[in-house]
């Protein structure tokens, strides 16, 4: 790790004994370590097309770029943590052809399993860990899509990324591509515009009342 190596040993040193599944923090760190430099490439790329249109005195919506640039990290982010984890990377990574045999294609079958492990985390992470990952995906998909059936196309962009996701899981042979992740990260792009959605209709509830109230004064 270049940027959080610091940080994760004082993490190791203090908990690395009393949680059973620290591996799963060691991953968050690496993944969070490598999606920090690959965003600030991203950043210097976009800076410079930004410093371009102030130029050309076009109009920038900042809280727009804000949405974008959050939404972006997050994607990096979670390509790291899905797809090149632990010693892999974009650089290492070659593609491993395989039986397709080994993609769980039977819904359900695989969480189902996991329910008899010595413990329930994994059956819990696999389900809500997939869904809670990809509530951000609706919200910041819908908020950056143009408003012209921004439903369907964020939810269509959720299960276009998910399946992205396994393929690479499968064809780089760095994770277990699975019917059920498709189907839990679908649902978790689909929380993520209801919540989109609510802080729409409460956005615009409030300004509305606060413009009667105006024309009220």
């Amino acid at each position: 790790m270049f940027f959080l190596q610091s940080l994760f040993d004082l993490t190791e040193n203090l908990l690395g004994d009393s949680i059973n599944h620290f591996p799963l923090i060691e991953l968050i760190f690496y993944s969070l370590d490598q999606a920090l430099f690959y965003f600030i490439v991203w950043a210097i790329g976009r800076s410079l097309y930004l410093f371009i249109r102030k130029k050309k005195q076009l109009p920038i919506k900042i809280r727009r770029e804000v949405i974008l640039n959050l939404f972006v990290f997050y994607l990096i982010l979670l390509i790291h943590l899905t797809v090149f984890r632990e010693e892999n990377s974009i650089g290492n990574v070659a593609v491993t052809l395989r039986s397709l045999d080994q993609i769980n294609w039977t819904p359900f079958v695989h969480t189902f399993k996991l329910t008899q492990g010595v413990t329930l985390f994994d059956y819990y992470y696999n389900l809500y860990g997939n869904i809670l990952w990809f509530i951000p995906m609706g919200f910041g998909a819908a908020y950056l899509t143009t408003k012209r059936h921004y439903f369907f196309k964020t939810l269509l962009l959720g299960s276009v990324v998910s399946f992205s996701i396994e393929t690479m899981q499968f064809l780089f042979h760095t994770g277990v591509a699975d019917i059920d992740d498709l189907i839990f990260n679908t649902i978790g792009t689909l929380v993520g515009l209801i919540l989109f959605e609510a802080c729409q209709w409460i956005f615009y509830k409030v300004k509305g009342i606060k413009k009667k109230k105006n024309q009220l004064r």
